[in-house]
């Protein structure tokens, strides 16, 4: 499918920082599966996947999980959980699965769970969203 590489622009220095780069494999009907490589910039000083990095992989997912619902609006955050399971490492291909719960007129509810190729469940994340109708 497409490559996305999601990005915070730096106003005061006009650069542009790669936050998150997915591979989607597809999205539809309030899914979206991605994948990535675990690369040095994921890693915290453990030589692991970051949990930061892993919470940004579970809001822009379902973010894009939620966009496919109809609306095509993103929303915005109300609550985000992220439980870590397994570590990731350095080259590492992780799978990410996103699902929309329920998009109701005010809030939609989704959930995502992140796995390392051969199905060992790194991360599971929650994440509900403001949205308007």
């Amino acid at each position: 499918m497409e490559e996305l590489s999601f990005t915070k622009k730096n106003k005061e220095k006009g650069k542009a920082e790669k936050i998150v780069k997915v591979e989607v494999l597809s999205a539809g009907d309030g899914r979206c599966l991605a994948q990535m490589v675990v690369a040095e910039e994921h890693q915290n000083t453990f030589g692991t996947l970051h949990g930061g990095f892993t919470a940004t992989v579970v809001d822009e997912v379902s973010t894009l999980a939620l966009m496919t619902t109809g609306s095509g609006h993103p929303g915005v955050s109300v609550d985000l959980n992220v439980s870590y399971m397994k570590a990731a490492n350095l080259g590492d291909k992780i799978l990410i699965d996103a699902k929309t719960l329920k998009a109701g007129k005010r809030l939609a509810f989704l959930e995502v769970e992140i796995k390392k190729e051969s199905g060992e469940l790194i991360a599971k994340g929650s994440h509900t969203k403001f949205v308007s109708s």
